[in-house]
Parts: structure tokens; sequence; C-alpha cells
């Protein structure tokens, strides 16, 4: 053989173990993956109820009991399940990671159990400090009952019994807390903890004598009548969440293995105001922080279901976000949809109640839905310069819906646009513009027009172009006074005669207006690059209102001076009242107009200092 070809081949590396350092993996549990020390009661009722599940699937009228006994310290749980034998306590409790659920002749019934994790007894010592379980197998009755006996430093031992020491099959889990978690084990806690993880579950759980499953789940017992129902989910509603609901909505989900009920909330949330929800898996609490469960639209919403469906997190303490959680969203979404229609076809007080609270929501829902904005059109409230109503009852007064995009855009128009019978509404608050403009998509024929200055000013009337004439020396003034502001000046007649003066604009003017300013404060590079960008869009304009007489005697006066300040003031004034933002030019403005006033008012000559 070539001596080139035939190197030597290098051995193979020797395969190693992991070795877990126990006291480390229980701090990553406690603070890490686990949100409170409390999970580990649910730990343990979860292992005893997958036990008695496991052992009903082989022996289907084998009892089905878990009882907890807290003392001193100290916690006994006893269940009726499979139990086990020598070989599966080292093959399943004294081996991290591995599930008891995973066994072969388990497999079959693997969809019933809660637990898919197999950290189980693991994280009771998140609590304690030493576990001993005996457990004696239902699937090999002669076998001797074995005990289990482990530290919190990794270290555990292994005996069997005498038969006499656990004569009926099932496991028993005794602990013994830590220092300073003795509080955790005690039997208020206990019997606390095990009502909120175990309320639904379907076997006899007590603490002591003490019944803690409540079942029928509330939404499925029996009422003598709808509004006794509706009184006994209010309440529950109370216990659990601490608000007494608006109403009620049934999520029965058969398909995803659904069931629940979602209360409506009593009072107005922000929609970016993260809702949580109480979510149970095969009746056992998974968690009551479940933030994903509805659409973002349904904040209006607090949750209490249990499902057979959804998958748990590796800390059981949330939701996995897969397809099935995407379905299960999108049923009880369209669930909560049917209830609105069902209040708007069949019972407008209870509708009308529950929208003076949470309209937001459901515009949010609208906005993306025809049908549900079709369904709520009559109902929807606006702001709008007839009052509060619908578009539908809006859109039958006007045949055009104007409407604008800010609040402030709105404030500056609508008691002109009302004195000349044009019907404003308010598209400044949230979604509501873009309910308008979907409104011809729901109601053929409608006409939507967003509100701008130049259709304000021709609604408004026009003055006789004789008496226009006859103030051209005022008007003159006035213009070459806002020119530097950008503002040009228009006389109009127009009620209600007590307004002097109106500032109208809109995004376009403003846009251009915040150009002409950077212009003015860039550097010749910049200024080249803005002052290319200058548009053509119509300016500002200051209205003046020729019925009032005010204007009548400014524009009598003959100190153009006088006239100049007047009308800065009319400026100011106007801006004001729309409630605009004033640039720095606007604060100096109505400062030198303020003082201006002020001299003429004490008859001093403002170019002049006075030492008198």
């Amino acid at each position: 053989m070539d001596s080139q070809t035939s190197q030597p081949s290098q051995a193979s590396p020797s395969p190693h173990t992991f070795q877990v350092d126990l006291r480390g993996l229980v701090d990553l549990l406690s603070h890490h993956l686990y949100s409170s020390p409390k999970v580990y009661l649910r730990e343990l009722l979860q292992n005893a109820v997958d036990a008695i599940t496991a052992r009903r699937a082989e022996q289907p009228d084998a009892p089905a009991t878990v009882r907890l006994y807290a003392e001193g310290g100290t916690l006994r749980v006893e269940d009726s399940g499979i139990g086990l034998t020598e070989s599966d306590v080292h093959n399943l409790l004294a081996t991290i990671g591995r599930s008891s659920k995973r066994n072969d002749g388990l497999e079959s019934a693997r969809s019933d159990f809660l637990g898919q994790f197999g950290i189980g007894l693991l994280a009771c010592f998140v609590v304690a400090e030493r576990i001993r379980v005996v457990s004696r197998s239902a699937r090999t009755p002669d076998a001797a009952p074995v005990e289990w006996t482990a530290a919190d430093d990794g270290s555990y031992t292994v005996r069997t019994l005498p038969h006499e020491a656990h004569t009926e099959p099932g496991t028993t889990v005794h602990l013994v807390a830590r220092a300073g978690a003795g509080e955790w084990l005690s039997e208020e806690r206990v019997r606390s903890l095990a009502r909120d993880f175990g309320a639904l579950l379907p076997y006899d759980v007590r603490v002591g004598d003490e019944p803690i499953a409540d079942l029928p789940a509330p939404w499925d017992r029996p009422y003598p009548s709808p509004t006794g129902r509706r009184i006994a989910l209010a309440r529950h509603c109370h216990d659990l969440f601490g608000f007494t609901p608006l109403d009620s909505i049934d999520l029965d989900v058969p398909l995803a293995g659904i069931r629940g009920v979602a209360y409506v909330l009593p009072s107005a949330v922000s929609p970016a105001q993260r809702a949580t929800h109480r979510v149970h898996l095969k009746g056992m609490l998974l968690t009551e922080r479940a933030e994903q469960l509805l659409p973002d639209w349904a904040f209006f919403v607090r949750c209490v279901l249990d499902t057979d469906s959804l998958r748990p997190t590796a800390s059981r303490e949330s939701l996995y976000e897969d397809e099935t959680l995407a379905a299960v969203r999108e049923a009880l979404g369209e669930r909560i949809r049917s209830w609105l229609t069902g209040l708007a076809a069949g019972d407008p007080e209870r509708l009308a109640a529950f929208l003076s609270v949470h309209h937001l929501g459901v515009k949010s829902l609208a906005r993306h839905d025809a049908e549900m904005l079709r369904t709520m059109l009559p109902w929807l409230p606006f702001e709008t310069t007839d009052g509060r109503l619908s578009l539908e009852e809006f859109a039958q007064r006007h045949p055009v819906v104007h409407f604008t995009r800010t609040v402030e855009e709105y404030r500056q128009v609508a008691p002109i646009a009302s004195a000349q019978g044009v019907g404003v509404v308010n598209g400044g608050y949230t979604y509501d513009s873009e309910l308008i403009e979907a409104l011809p998509a729901v109601r053929p024929g409608t006409v939507v027009s967003e509100l701008d200055a130049d259709t304000v000013t021709a609604h408004l009337d026009a003055v006789d172009p004789a008496e226009e004439l006859a103030l051209s020396a005022f008007l003159g003034v006035a213009r070459a006074r806002l020119d530097p502001l950008n503002c040009d000046v228009v006389l109009r007649a127009f009620h209600p005669m007590s307004v002097p003066a109106l500032h109208l604009d809109d995004r376009a003017a403003r846009h251009e207006q915040a150009r002409a300013e950077a212009e003015e404060q860039a550097d010749d590079l910049w200024a080249g690059i803005l002052g290319s960008l200058r548009g053509t869009t119509p300016r500002a304009r200051l209205v003046l209102n020729h019925l009032n007489p005010l204007i009548r005697r400014i524009s009598s006066l003959g100190d153009p001076d006088l006239m100049g300040t007047a009308t800065e003031s009319l400026y100011g004034q106007a801006l004001l009242m729309a409630q605009r933002p004033l640039r720095p030019a606007d604060s100096a403005l109505l400062n030198r107009a303020f003082i201006g006033l002020l001299e003429w008012a004490t008859h001093t000559d403002p170019g002049k200092d006075d030492r008198r």
C-alpha cells in the first residue's frame, strides 16, 4: 500500500455527559423561568392530575382524588394516579428534562396531559430544601412501593418500602420548606393557591377536607333566567377582576375546545394598554396575564376561559404564538363582533350605553371592517357642527359631508361654518377621519370632502364692490402688515356678527409656512435647497368681518400706524380663538400690538420717550 495514502486514523473522542448544578438550575427557574415561587403548587397539582389521567386511560373507573395537607413548614400531596415503580423512579424522577408523559405506555393519552416539559418536581426546589416521593404503581400492582428522596444539592436516594407503607396505588409527595420559604407552605397560602390554580380541575381536589374545584364553571352552570345568569356572571367578574361589567359575552369555540366568557369593562381604557386575560388549560390556571388572546381592537373586554388546544410556553405561564393561537384569536374576535351586531339589531339601549364608554374600540374595528362600519353607522358618535351625531344622521342632513383632519382646524371653522349652514365633522380624533373617508363605500352616493380655507371663504358673503373700494386704504395697510407673516387679508360679511376676524389656513399652507421659516434660518446651501421646494399653495388668510362694528371703526381710523396695530391685534386674537400654536413671530406680533394699543390708549406718542 502506498505510504502516502495510508495515514493513521485519529482516535474518536470519548463522549462526555453534561454535569448539572442543581442549585444553579433552581436559581435559574426561580429568577428567570417562573414569575413567582407560587408555581411550585401548580406543578404539584399538575403532576397529580396527569398521574390520575394516565391511570384512567388504563382503568376508567379508577378513583380521581388529590389531597393536600400543610402543617409546620411541610406539605403533603397525595394522588390516586398511575404511580411509579423503582425503575420508573430512576428513569423519570432522577433525570432532569425527561417527562413521565413520554413513557411508551402513556403515549395514547398524551394529549390529555397538562405538562409537556418534564421539569415537574424540580420546580418545588424553589421553595423546598428536600423532596420525598413515595409511590406505588397501579400498572404493576405487585411491585413494592418505592421512596425517592432528593435534596437541593443534587443528591438523591431510592429505596423500596414494605407493601403496607403505601397500600393503594398512587403517589405522595412530601416537601420540607427551605429557610425563609415557610410561608409558601402554610395552610392558608396553599389553600389560596390551590383555589386559584385548580378551581376548574375535573377531579376531586381538596386542601384538608375543603373542596377546591368549583364546577361547573360559572359560564356553564344552569340558571333560572337570563337575568339571573347575567347577575351571577357579574358577581363572578367582580370576584375575579375587581369590577362589575357592563355586559358579558359568551366565548364558545367548540372546534378549538374553548369555553369561557368576556367581560366588558365599565370604564374607558387606552387602546395602547395591553389587555390581560385568565386562561385555564384543561382546567388548570395557566396564566392570568395572557396578552395575545384577543385582537388588539378588543381592548375593552377581559376574558376568562378554559381551553384544551392552546400550547403553553416552557414556563407554562403564557401562550405559545402559533397558527392555533392565531385562529383562536380570530374566532374570539368574531364572537365579540357578533355580540356588537346583535346589540345593534335588538338592544339599542345597551348598545348606546356601551358606545358611550367604548366607542373608540368599535371605531378601531369598524375602520378595518366594512360590515361592522355599516352596522355601527347609525350608532357611532362624532363631533359635528350640528352637535354630537352619527355619520348616518349627519349625512342625511347635509348633501356634502365636510370634515377636518385636526381638532384645531375644526375649532377654527366650526362657529363660522355652522352660522353659514355648512356642516362639518371633526375628524381630528382617533380613527374619525378614516371612518369619514370610508363612508361612501358603505353608504353609496354620499359625498365626502375635506374642508379647506377656500371652501370656507366661498361660503362667506362677498362685500359690495363699492364698499370694499371705499376701504381700500385700510385693506392695503392690513395686507402690508401681515404680508411678512405669509398671511393674506380678505374682506367678507358673515355671521355671527360678534366675530371680528377669522384666521383660515390648511395643511398645505402650514407646510409652506414651515418651509419658509426654515429657509430664513438656514445657511446658504440649505436655503437654496428649501427655496427650490417653494410651492404655489395659497397662503393663510385673515378674513375680516364687514358686519362687525369693530372692523368698521378700525377701517375709519385716519392713522395708518394705528390701523396696522389694530390689524395685528385682530390677527393675534383670531389665532388664539382658533387655538393654534403660536410661532415666535406670532408671539412677537402679539406683544408689539398689545404695547402699541396701550400707548395709544394713554395718548403717548409711541415714537418718543416721555420724560415729563
